[in-house]
């Protein structure tokens, strides 16, 4: 990271590796998965049994350790169900489990536990597991060990196996209306979050544009006044109050462009995206190595956002931070505007403590983005921005390093 200015070719993308086809699973397989579940039925009811328990004596308080203990053993035989369901069905299954902030206390833990609908889930799957479940996977080895029963494992293990994965899936993970209700209710956050950030926004820009041009304004309006009823008896002072309202003129348009900078960039509107984090990084006080890729123009809302959430990301870095380096790489691939952004500074950065990340936030939630942080103690610390979206005017850029 010494600054120096380096250019990589990036003139073309590279090539994905192919993806092979999903093959479904042999007979063979499905019955080894089959003896899997069997394998998991004795520690699938103890935990059951114990997690049951441990919910009733939470009550007194008495139950917390064991849940702190128990539904992430839960958590981890279905996370097992659920890796053999997706090997069946060529399909994933994911977890869907609500974030655990790490270093959470146990009652900080065991609270989100209980508020996590994926912990009830996994229950209601335990029992049925241990009943329907059991009983398709425990069919399929018996007709494959006993010998009289061989046409009925050839034809009827495929489709046991199948009512199995397909009776996990149901319950270890969110169905298709599930999702669409929870989206829906995302989108509904993040519309009343960018409401509420563009009414602060435009009430920003109304005290700015009333606390400085518009004062100064009526200042030079009062001193063009004074020196018109001047210019007859004190020509002289007329000219100073002239000159005067000349450089409050000056000064109300130096403030009117940073209210529009504010808004909109010029060198983002100029340049695009990869050219404004050039010139912002071009502007720190420490040396930011820039690295891009994005062979286009991004819809001008998303590029502004992204801009503005990579300049707070590297105002951060200054404020806090302590670093000596910092980088940004960005790049346009696979439908995702990514922008990572990292130090080699103190680390320790929270986004659920400090209005800056949490505007950051914010402001890309608004188009469908997320923010990732990854800042142990003594560092580093890289935030990855991602948005979705499509490119027009595909183009390349170069990648340099600035300092």
């Amino acid at each position: 990271m010494d600054g120096t200015e380096e250019t990589l070719a990036l003139d073309v993308e590279p090539t994905p590796a192919p993806v092979a086809a999903w093959q479904p699973p042999a007979r063979f397989t499905l019955t080894l998965y089959a003896g899997a579940h069997l394998l998991m039925v004795v520690p699938t009811l103890l935990l059951l049994i114990f997690t049951t328990v441990g919910g009733v004596l939470a009550i007194a308080w008495i139950g917390l350790p064991l849940l702190f203990l128990l539904v992430p053993a839960s958590r981890w035989i279905a996370d097992r169900h659920r890796n053999l369901a997706a090997q069946i069905l060529g399909s994933p299954v994911p977890s869907d489990y609500r974030p655990v902030p790490p270093g959470s206390n146990l009652v900080a833990r065991v609270a989100i536990y209980a508020l996590d609908p994926m912990t009830w889930r996994d229950l209601a799957w335990m029992v049925v597991s241990l009943v329907a479940g059991f009983a398709l996977s425990l069919l399929t080895v018996l007709f494959f060990i006993l010998i009289v029963t061989g046409a009925l494992w050839w034809f009827g293990a495929e489709p046991m196996m199948r009512a199995r994965a397909q009776l996990d899936r149901a319950l270890l993970c969110y169905g298709h209306t599930e999702r669409l209700e929870q989206r829906v209710q995302v989108l509904t956050d993040t519309r009343a979050d960018s409401i509420d950030h563009s009414a602060a926004e435009v009430r920003r820009i109304e005290r700015d544009l009333h606390d400085g041009a518009q004062a100064r304004l009526v200042a030079v309006g009062m001193s063009l006044g004074l020196a018109e009823g001047m210019f007859d008896t004190d020509p002289e002072q007329a000219r100073q109050l002239v000159a005067e309202a000349q450089a409050t003129t000056r000064t109300a348009l130096g403030e009117l462009r940073a209210v529009v900078r504010g808004m909109h960039p010029p060198v983002l509107a100029d340049r695009g995206i990869g050219g404004a984090v050039d010139a912002l990084a071009l502007d720190m006080a420490f040396p930011v190595t820039v690295m891009q890729y994005v062979p286009g123009r991004p819809p001008a809302p998303v590029e502004s956002a992204m801009y503005f959430a990579i300049a707070e990301c590297l105002a951060n870095v200054g404020k806090h931070s302590g670093a000596k380096n910092a980088w940004v790489d960005l790049r346009h691939a696979d439908g995702l505007l990514v922008a990572k952004v990292g130090d080699d500074g103190s680390g320790g950065a929270d986004p659920e403590h400090g209005t800056g990340m949490r505007g950051v936030m914010r402001r890309l939630s608004a188009f469908d983005g997320t923010m990732r942080v990854s800042s142990p103690d003594r560092g580093p610390t890289l935030i990855t921005l991602e948005v979705p979206c499509a490119l027009s005017s595909p183009r390349t850029m170069p990648s340099s390093g600035t300092d």
